[in-house]
């Protein structure tokens, strides 16, 4: 079973991450961007998902391995909101079956 404080931190990157997302546009709605500015605050959460994943690519736990790597192939597939969920529901299910 998950434990709670687990549960609560990985809600909280994830409304870090969204959060990123809308500022930017919220600060700057009534600003031109260029094409290059778009796409660079179109990546900034994926960033900052990457940075809080990324110390599990020297992690030896297999569950976390496999979650790790579900995530990275949910996130070349699909948008921030599910793979955000795939990556969660991976690292709960696979550390309740492997762990």
């Amino acid at each position: 079973m998950i434990e709670m404080s687990t549960f609560i931190a990985i809600l909280c990157i994830a409304a870090t991450t969204y959060l990123t997302r809308i500022l930017g546009y919220i600060l700057l709605k009534n600003k031109t961007l260029t094409t290059r500015q778009r796409q660079i605050l179109e990546v900034v959460p994926g960033c900052v998902l990457i940075s809080v994943i990324a110390p599990y690519f020297v992690h030896d736990n297999p569950a976390d391995l496999i979650a790790l790597a579900l995530t990275l192939f949910a996130a070349s597939r699909f948008g921030l909101l599910p793979t955000v969920a795939i990556s969660m529901a991976s690292a709960a299910i696979l550390r309740w079956v492997l762990v």
